[in-house]
């Protein structure tokens, strides 16, 4: 196989399947053959529409992206393949990586994770889980905890999944969208609209992305609470409302980002054994409610519109090789 086709972001609201020429760089590389890639709507919602602000453009990188911000850019960060070429001890093994949508490509053997007994699919969820895990690591909730986690996405209701396995916690998911509730409960979690939602609690996480979201994140903390924010609002303007109870509580704002290994972990953990541990952690059959259908690479230039709309539904959009 010397060539692979490619998804690239090629200007605002315009992608584009290419074909490349595929090169070893290194040898002792492994040669992937793709199963299936995962959308990120939030973080690719922002490169395609070139909201990417200039002063993160080298820090919003994803670890394989090839091109420059804004355009052109293969970006992505999830891929499950078969090693077809490679050592020995990965030949034949289905492994995930944090690779652009590509049909096949070569990489460091360093770089990919072996996804075991996992299914192709869920294994894409191995980055958002790797963010959920660091927001949790950051945040701190505590056993019997009240925790409000504020939008539905696959980053929000993962890092609630991973809040309501620590005991006797009250975790509830607050989001505009009534049909989040059935991904809440099948992720052990409380549904509320916003303003249903229970208020003084010990920990709010802010995953929505939207100016609304923060701000109802605000209003449902306790006193001297935490709201984690781990939304990346790009180049959008952000209106929180400071002027009514977030000084007399004493809120902590706190932002969580998955290029920083949590403080509270940083001396013993690396990000390969970080990744690892996400991987691990999807060994649960229910996560499989936040996949929609897989898409072939060939149709998905044409139905990107759709999944970035924001009323799409989609959680996580597979797209299939």
């Amino acid at each position: 196989m010397t060539t692979a086709k490619a998804l690239w972001y090629t200007a605002s609201n315009q992608a584009d399947i290419i074909e490349e020429t595929l090169f070893q760089t290194q040898a002792g590389d492994c040669r992937i053959k793709s199963l299936y890639s995962g959308l990120s709507r939030g973080t690719e919602t922002l490169v395609a529409t070139g909201r990417v602000p200039p002063s993160e453009y080298e820090r919003m990188r994803a670890p394989l992206m090839q091109g420059t911000f804004p355009f052109p850019v293969k970006y992505g960060y999830a891929n499950v393949g078969v090693v077809e070429d490679g050592p020995d001890h990965l030949l034949g093994q289905n492994v995930f990586s944090l690779s652009p949508h590509q049909s096949a490509f070569w990489i460091s053997p360093n770089s990919v994770v072996p996804i075991g007994q996992l299914t192709p699919l869920r294994a894409l969820l191995a980055a958002n889980m790797e963010t959920a895990l660091n927001a949790v690591w950051n945040a701190r909730p505590a056993p019997a905890d009240r925790i409000a986690v504020v939008g539905g996405g696959v980053v929000g209701l993962l890092t609630g999944y991973l809040c309501a396995k620590i005991p006797g916690t009250d975790v509830q998911l607050v989001d505009v969208n009534p049909l989040r509730k059935n991904e809440a409960q099948k992720l052990g979690m409380a549904f509320s609209l916003p303003f249903d939602a229970q208020g003084n609690c010990d920990l709010v996480i802010h995953a929505s992305g939207a100016s609304l979201g923060l701000n109802t994140a605000i209003n449902l903390a306790g006193e001297e609470a935490t709201v984690l924010e781990l939304s990346w609002f790009g180049t959008g303007a952000v209106s929180v409302e400071l002027g009514g109870a977030f000084h007399s509580k004493q809120l902590k704002l706190l932002a969580s980002q998955v290029g920083h290994i949590a403080p509270s972990h940083r001396a013993r953990w690396n990000y390969a054994r970080r990744l690892a541990a996400a991987v691990s952690l999807l060994d649960d059959s229910v996560l499989d409610c936040l996949l929609d259908r897989p898409i072939a690479l060939e149709d998905i230039c044409s139905q990107l519109p759709r999944i970035f709309d924001p009323q799409s539904g989609v959680l996580c959009q597979p797209i299939s090789y």
